[in-house]
């Protein structure tokens, strides 16, 4: 649904312009003035993809030196998103937290911090501070929930933290809107409190916006600008409570590997490896020596984690060394039994549907994430036949140019001789 463009502001009392007036009447009836006014710093709020009709708006003009044009929304049936600018931690009489080191939290916390303002319905203000120093506006709830030292604002949380996929999401990772050319349109940030079904199209949304900080469903990525909201994880994650082993271990640098490399970053990528299911590809180390088995261990594990083409290389880069070092993701699988290079017979479809619970169904997951389709897999793959079995056989089905019913994700004998097909 488009939103209305229109300029939020604190009318003089002195004034008598229209503008000034309605906004008077508007105040009155409970709406919720998040900038300075007529007289002062105007705040642009929403950018309209729609003229709104019907008498919703309101046409005023400043007396003095300038023309002001305000429009009121007709109702604030889905409020704006205008954002703060960075301020100090408790609010305007404190002290900005200017090189504050990066604390560290675990998601547990993060989350366990957002579920507070929601119990406390905290209203939503771009200039109230609560009692916790944090600004009641979107970006200061996600600077409350991730401990950070200050309050910061749409343009500046992406700098603690690193882009992710969309499919990577995990609770207290967050999804950011920034709007640089006109960041009071639409600007906007919700922390991801995790998926509401297998499907991936809804999550569940913390955010601080008006009247109130709320937890919902919401659409992936949001009502509006979907596809304009990006993932960000916090830089200063630990993986438990009190401390723990920083997902954010800085990445050396893709200069570190590759052909010629000789260096101690080259051995720790291997030891990773190993402990991920890697060995196979050593006969020997790993060592300092950039080598081949570290090119076919690192792509291996790339593989695991459903990526393709350029995603899945050999060459580690920030996000496969988050993995590693953060001990998250999907480990590399066993390598398939015997040895032989012979395509295994088909088994009979009665082995790939709900409730079969079988070696086969473990074959063919193992085969789908060789072949670069397992993304739908949260673990595993295992014996027992899931909704993850289904999408990730679909996917390939598709990836053929199937559609329809030989595409619905049930593997069928010329499915089988295509995936184990040599390649």
């Amino acid at each position: 649904m488009a939103l209305p463009v229109f300029e939020e502001y604190e009318p003089d009392g002195d004034c008598d312009c229209a503008g000034c007036a309605a906004r008077r009447r508007a105040l009155a009836a409970g709406s919720h003035p998040s900038a300075r006014g007529c007289r002062r710093a105007l705040v642009a709020v929403t950018a309209a993809s729609a003229v709104i009709g019907g008498g919703g708006a309101a046409a005023a003009v400043a007396p003095g030196t300038g023309a002001v044009q305000a429009r009121l929304p007709a109702a604030d049936t889905e409020p704006p998103t205008e954002q703060g600018r960075t301020g100090p931690l408790h609010g305007p009489s404190g002290k900005p937290a200017a090189g504050a080191p990066l604390r560290s939290t675990t998601r547990a916390e993060i989350i366990d911090r957002a579920k507070k303002w929601v119990a406390a319905k905290v209203p939503y203000s771009m200039t109230k501070y609560w009692s916790d120093g944090y600004r009641q506006d979107c970006s200061g709830y996600v600077s409350m929930a991730w401990d950070l030292p200050g309050n910061e604002w749409t343009g500046t949380l992406a700098s603690f933290a690193d882009r992710i996929r969309r499919e990577d999401l995990q609770p207290g990772d967050i999804l950011l809107f920034h709007n640089p050319a006109d960041p009071t349109s639409g600007s906007h940030v919700t922390i991801f409190g995790g998926w509401t079904d297998y499907t991936h199209s809804h999550y569940v949304a913390y955010e601080q916006t008006k009247p109130q900080t709320r937890k919902q469903s919401t659409p992936m990525a949001y009502w509006n600008n979907s596809a304009s909201y990006v993932a960000y994880r916090y830089k200063g994650l630990t993986t438990a409570a009190g401390g723990g082993t920083s997902t954010a271990d800085p990445f050396p640098g893709a200069a570190s590997f590759g052909p010629g490399a000789n260096n101690a970053q080259v051995t720790r990528l291997g030891q990773m490896l190993v402990e991920r299911g890697g060995r196979r590809f050593y006969r020997e180390g790993p060592g300092p020596r950039w080598t081949d088995a570290d090119r076919r261990a690192t792509q291996a594990f790339q593989l695991a984690q459903g990526w393709r083409g350029a995603e899945a290389d050999g060459r580690p880069g920030p996000h496969t060394w988050r993995l590693l070092t953060g001990k998250t993701g999907r480990d590399i699988p066993a390598a398939t039994t015997g040895g032989s290079t012979a395509r295994p017979a088909f088994p009979g479809a009665a082995h790939f549907r709900p409730g079969a619970n079988n070696a086969h169904v473990t074959r063919l997951g193992r085969q789908l994430v060789q072949r670069g389709f397992g993304r739908h897999y949260a673990t595993g793959p295992g014996p027992r036949w899931t909704e993850a079995d289904r999408r990730n056989v679909q996917d390939f089905q598709r990836a053929l140019g199937w559609r329809g019913a030989e595409a619905d994700g049930y593997p069928g004998p010329d499915t089988w001789r295509r995936l184990f097909a040599a390649r």
